[in-house]
């Protein structure tokens, strides 16, 4: 990024033009824009191709998809360094601690003189983390990454998601526009 916003502010002139492509991840600078007085072609060109940190790529693998318990608590402990807040070591206690449950209630009713039927079915999902159920499941969480080489860090909010699939626990993270 650097060498290219050297030789852009080098040889640029009013007429440049920038064009962004978000799919491959460029920034094209067209140095010889056409003008109103003479065509120049944009032959004198300056590319800049970014390339995704593997941190970043790992992260977004993994993104809005459900997970068993231990294969999450594994990403963040490889993950360690990239988590913001809550603190690392307390993520990674409550991935690895994470209990939940579902009660379920189902009501039902019948008028027999009209025939009038009213049903209710009522999902109660409790959850908790740590030895002692005592830490505070998030629902979002903070991560520091840096998406591109080069790049600065930038800082992530996650969703935290959990869901129980018949006999399984699952989790997820979800990247809020990544």
């Amino acid at each position: 990024v650097d060498s290219f916003l050297a030789y852009y502010s080098k040889h640029h002139d009013p007429d440049s033009e920038l064009y962004a492509d978000a799919a491959p991840l460029t920034l094209t600078a067209a140095l010889a824009a056409n003008t109103e007085a003479e065509p120049r072609f944009g032959q004198h060109r300056a590319v800049l191709r970014l390339s995704t940190t593997e941190a970043w790529q790992q992260w977004v693998a993994k993104d809005n998809r459900l997970m068993p318990q231990e294969e999450f608590a594994e990403h963040l402990e490889d993950h360690l360094a990239e988590l913001v807040s809550p603190p690392a070591a307390e993520m990674l206690e409550i991935a690895q601690s994470f209990q939940a449950s579902i009660k379920a209630e189902f009501q039902s009713s019948t008028r027999l003189s009209s025939g009038q039927r009213q049903f209710q079915f009522i999902e109660t999902v409790t959850s908790k983390a740590g030895q002692k159920g005592q830490l505070t499941i998030p629902e979002t969480f903070e991560i520091g990454l840096v998406p591109f080489e080069g790049a600065a860090p930038y800082k992530v909010t996650a969703r935290f998601r959990h869901r129980i699939e018949g006999d399984r626990l699952r989790l997820a993270n979800k990247l809020e526009r990544p």
